[in-house]
């Protein structure tokens, strides 16, 4: 099939508009319809209030409906063939016409979906295709989702015989050093009216698309029908997948009829093996391999649900260089452009499904579909991804309602994975369970059932389980799924001395957006609930904050996985409370610490200072002073403490491993910290207090990008002392302005109780810095944003597109 981007040149309403089913008049589009090119996602646009009815789940955001269009010539030359449309994603109820004729439902905002226009194509003219999404039945999401056609749109045009959408499948049963077996089938469609005999050939290449083997098969598709064509060869001394060598090979596949080249399918793929035991835990290529994992959202942060490849790719590059060597996809399938980064930097992916079955968490949510859409939706999501090296489990469900037995849970978890596994029969099945929190007596012992479905079964914030379940069912196999960052010691602790257990993605890697003020601070007399009111619209729980930037937590892990690069000792100094208060966190929270040194108009009030530490000891000194030396704290009772606490209600103080603290008069100049191994110094950090604020810098995250739509750039703000050291106070407004071939695409930072939107050209500095991303208008040339804000130097930085 020929495909090609169909991003640009939509036009959108944001409402019903006035014409009939959205269908332009003859004399063109009315006042309301705008131009603009995809991904789109409407919410991140629009003011939040607090009176939005999608709520502290969503973030405050405002959903609706809205319409969008797009004119498309239809030639001659497509008479006979086959014209497909791919929607990646559209958030949510998507449905779908060609001028007048309707051609398709779909309910999911996750899953892609493709629709057929053969039969409503008129050749030698153009025609509209008409999309209208409904995100306005609220609650449907316990996160933000975003509202429209927020990931990418393709046009495939295939020949009357031609290699099926989603047709090739290619995995490595057989893995060694010296050699491995690669396994393929391929559909081929035939749509004319007779049998026709084909041939098709395979060929491996290289990443310098040198072609290592090649094979030949042919045979009879029906007619008005498909046959599936099964090929297997041997790859001498591969060049294995893994997160350290994400090496990857191309599959082409040719079809050929009556010797005529008809069409090419180029299918990425990786050889590697997985295996799972109780004894030796998860096996990547035959070697055992514990999961250093997160959680992510769907959403790109300040760019709300819009899915660009560098957006997809960029989180990808966030969580490899913060010691992540695993993520699991909470809780849908992600965009097809994360798990293309995923199997090119090296991240291993669960690749989950859904986030209920047919009992549901919120009045709208996928419960009301699930029976007639379930296989469907799983079909995609499996069909799409299976050639993805990265994904090596597929997961069935979040947290279900079902998961304690009742509403046939057990039979729907054995219905579903046993679906999944026909689809795919190479990768084990999980689903992630947390607690049961019954009101009729079932206890944690009923999820029994439904984890006797399973390959791999996920605990929800349950490491304390890992033993006596092990105790009860010596063979089964544990994921730690969810987890409290405050817990990670105890979570990691547990998966190193339990070879059952493979791994933990902790509550979240990256900050997102919804789920407000889940992970936030709070004194004594304020709510306690779970949640954060208005104006909290997100997570505040992730170790990467909502615009890319490191959060205290993450130098903690750091520290916990002795990450290769990172730094072995991290100084978090407690921010200091209002007056007669006691700051609390939630059990997604972190406490409010600060990488910085400068109070002013704190002088000789005391700090309590953390220091993390991969060491035994750690000295502190203050302008050159001892403060003296403590000992590592590493064992004594569990963070929150023995037994099962733990209502998502109620205010925690942790107790920190891998951490000595200190309580320090704040003086200004130099906080050095040094860490002791065997009585020798092997590392040091240090906090410097800075000057008054003086400029801005601004750093792109690249000088040069692709001159395309779908192409942007980062470029992170950082308000300045003369000496050029961050300021961790400043709150400035900086004002952005682009001249040349781009534009802001988003403005945002860390801040999750602004109320500043992340569409326009002002952001307030939180912590010293925010962030602004530039998009590629498609034309080449330079793009020049500059950055200023009162009171400080101004800067301004270039980037080349071409």
């Amino acid at each position: 099939m020929r495909k090609q981007s169909l991003n640009l040149d939509w036009r959108f309403y944001l409402g019903d508009p006035p014409e009939p089913f959205g269908y332009p008049t003859r004399a063109g589009y009315g006042p309301g319809w705008r131009a603009l090119d995809l991904p789109h996602d409407w919410s991140i646009e629009l003011e939040r209030h607090p009176t939005n009815p999608s709520g502290v789940a969503n973030g405050w955001f405002a959903t609706g409906r809205g319409w969008y269009a797009r004119d498309m010539q239809m030639p001659e030359d497509w008479r006979g063939k086959r014209v497909l449309v791919e929607f990646e994603g559209v958030y949510m109820n998507a449905e779908v016409w060609l001028d007048e004729d309707f051609l398709t439902r779909h309910p999911y905002g996750y899953t892609s979906f493709v629709v057929d226009l053969t039969p409503y194509i008129r050749h030698g003219r153009a025609q509209t295709l008409r999309v209208r999404v409904d995100n306005s039945a609220q609650t449907n999401s316990r996160w933000y989702s975003g509202s429209g056609i927020y990931r990418p749109v393709w046009l495939y045009v295939a020949e009357p015989i031609h290699i099926a959408h989603w047709g090739v499948s290619v995995h490595t049963p057989i893995v060694s050093e010296d050699a491995a077996t690669v396994r393929v089938q391929t559909r081929v469609e035939n749509d004319t009216a007779a049998e026709r005999a084909v041939a098709l050939e395979w060929r491996t290449l290289d990443t310098a698309g040198t072609v290592i083997t090649a094979q030949t098969t042919g045979g009879i598709v029906p007619a008005g029908a498909a046959y599936t064509f099964d090929g297997e060869w041997s790859v001498p001394q591969p060049r294995l997948w893994s997160p350290d060598t994400p090496s990857l090979y191309q599959l082409e596949t040719r079809l050929f009829v009556n010797d005529e080249h008809v069409d090419t399918d180029v299918t990425a793929f990786g050889i590697r093996s997985i295996a799972l035991s109780s004894e030796e835990g998860f096996l990547l290529n035959g070697r055992p391999l514990k999961l250093k994992g997160g959680c992510v959202h769907h959403d790109n942060g300040i760019l709300g649900a819009a899915s660009y490849p560098r957006a997809e790719e960029r989180k990808v590059e966030l969580l490899k260089a913060n010691g992540f060597n695993a993520v699991r996809c909470a809780h849908n399938p992600p965009a097809p452009a994360f798990l293309d980064a995923c199997d090119r930097l090296g991240l291993l992916v669960i690749d989950e499904a859904f986030d209920c079955w047919r009992e549901g968490k919120t009045p709208f949510d996928y419960h009301t579909v699930f029976d007639d859409w379930w296989q469907r939706d799983i079909e995609s999501m499996v069909l799409r991804d299976r050639n993805h090296p990265s994904v090596v489990m597929w997961s069935i469900g979040n947290e279900v309602i079902e998961r304690d037995g009742r509403s046939a849970g057990a039979h729907l978890a054995r219905t579903l994975a046993d679906f999944t596994r026909r689809l795919d029969p190479t990768r084990p099945i999980t689903s992630a369970l947390c607690d049961v929190w019954s009101q009729s007596g079932r206890t944690w012992a009923d999820t029994d059932p439904i984890f006797a479905a399973l390959d791999v079964c996920g605990y929800n914030y349950q490491w304390r389980e890992y033993r006596p379940d092990h105790a009860r069912h010596p063979q089964r196999i544990m994921a730690g799924t969810e987890s409290f960052p405050i817990e990670a010691y105890d979570n990691w602790m547990a998966v190193l001395q339990s070879p059952y257990v493979i791994g933990d993605f902790v509550w979240t890697a990256l900050d997102y957006l919804g789920e407000s003020g889940i992970g936030r601070v709070f004194f004594d007399e304020e709510d306690h609930r779970s949640l954060g009111q208005y104006p909290w619209h997100h997570a505040y729980c992730g170790d990467i904050d909502l615009a890319g930037f490191k959060r205290p937590q993450s130098y903690y892990r750091d520290v916990l996985w002795n990450n290769p690069h990172a730094t072995r000792l991290f100084i978090a100094v407690h921010a200091p409370a209002p007056t007669g208060k006691t700051p609390h966190i939630t059990l997604w929270g972190w406490p409010d610490v600060r990488a910085s040194w400068t109070w002013p108009g704190y002088e000789g009030r005391l700090f309590t200072i953390d220091v993390y530490a991969a060491c035994e000891q750690v000295e502190l000194q203050l302008n050159g002073r001892s403060l003296g030396v403590k000992d590592v704290r590493r064992e004594g009772r569990p963070t929150l403490g023995e037994g099962k606490p733990l209502s998502t209600s109620q205010p925690i103080t942790p107790e920190l491993k891998l951490t000595a603290t200190f309580d320090v008069p704040y003086e200004a100049g130099e906080l050095r910290a040094i860490g002791y191994y065997g009585g020798q110094a092997i590392a040091e950090a240090r906090l410097v207090t800075v000057g008054e604020p003086s400029a801005i810098r601004l750093t792109p995250d690249q000088s040069v990008i692709r001159a395309s739509r779908d192409s942007l750039c980062y470029v992170t703000a950082e308000v300045t002392d003369q000496s050029g050291a961050l300021h961790p106070n400043a709150e400035h407004s900086l004002f952005f302005t682009v001249k040349g071939a781009g534009e802001l695409a988003a403005v945002g930072n860390g801040d999750p109780r602004s109320v500043e939107r992340y569409r326009g050209n002002q952001r307030r500095a939180f912590q010293g810095r925010c962030l602004a991303v530039i998009r590629s208008n498609g034309q080449a040339g330079p793009i020049h944003l500059r950055a200023q804000a009162d009171g400080l130097d101004a800067a301004e930085v270039v980037i080349e597109a071409v």
